[in-house]
């Protein structure tokens, strides 16, 4: 019995179909596609609106199919070609997360100094903080968009009263990261309220401008730890902290569809040898 590669939908009450195959080789729920075209009249409604790859249990019925199964791709090259436009339309990439910088810093002193009471007088703490040592990914670096309010400000008019306040909003990235200004937008915002019956004092008009910045930067994170050790000669104790700053990268690379529909052909002839 032939178990072919198939293009389906999860049921009206949004299971895996029963009919997929039950080989512990095969696969399914790969790479899920909406099954609708926008702007036109849905075809398929929720939760039957992702097409999904997987292997079937068996060849499709001429006389009919079950509720669900949407198509067989038939041939390497037509996956490739599905996966592809698939992909394509969801931008798919590859995203290597990378160890670009480490730096260690070395902390050591009495266990005293760690935490001196008021009598302590024997020495601080020292320090030794080793240069940072770099390497780069393959690839590019991954960058975000975003889009922040970084500042509003409020005027408040009663009569001929004005009160003004300002508050800022900084944008804040990881400190390894870089960030670069796009652009600066600003948007005013005007509400009135006044009392019925009360003459213009009564009247008071606030008025709210806020100021956008656009912005990118790039996809690098800090972490830190540390590790502590203890040595005591001729009675003293001494710590040592050893604290390791670690800046990781995320590294863009093209999505390789030939492998991908390699990989799954190769399962799907695999079970049907």
């Amino acid at each position: 019995m032939s178990q072919p590669l198939i293009k389906y939908t999860l049921t009206k009450q949004g299971r895996q179909p029963e009919w997929l195959s039950k080989d512990s080789r095969a696969f399914k729920g790969q790479h899920g596609a909406p099954a609708n075209k926008p702007g036109k009249l849905p075809r398929f409604g929720s939760p039957q609106d992702t097409i999904y790859l997987g292997i079937g249990a068996g060849d499709p019925d001429s006389d009919g199919t079950p509720d669900g199964y949407v198509g067989v791709i038939g041939s390497k090259a037509d996956l490739e070609t599905y996966i592809t436009e698939v992909g394509t339309a969801a931008g798919y990439k590859v995203v290597t997360p990378t160890v670009t910088g480490v730096t260690t810093s070395v902390i050591t002193g009495d266990s005293e100094a760690w935490n001196p009471g008021l009598e302590y007088a024997g020495p601080g703490l020292t320090t030794t903080t080793s240069d940072k040592v770099t390497s780069t990914g393959t690839g590019t670096i991954q960058t975000f968009d975003a889009s922040q309010v970084i500042r509003v400000v409020v005027e408040t008019t009663t009569g001929s009263e004005v009160t003004t306040t300002t508050t800022d909003y900084p944008v804040v990235v990881d400190p390894a990261s870089t960030k670069s200004n796009v652009s600066t937008s600003v948007g005013i915002v005007t509400t009135t309220t006044s009392n019925p019956g009360l003459d213009s004092v009564g009247v008071t008009t606030t008025v709210t401008t806020t100021t956008t910045e656009s912005y990118t930067y790039t996809d690098v994170t800090t972490s830190t730890s540390t590790s502590t050790s203890s040595t005591t000669t001729d009675g003293e104790t001494t710590r040592t902290d050893t604290v390791t700053t670690t800046e990781t990268t995320n590294y863009v690379t093209d999505y390789d569809y030939a492998a991908e529909a390699t990989r799954l052909w190769d399962i799907k002839q695999a079970i049907n040898s």
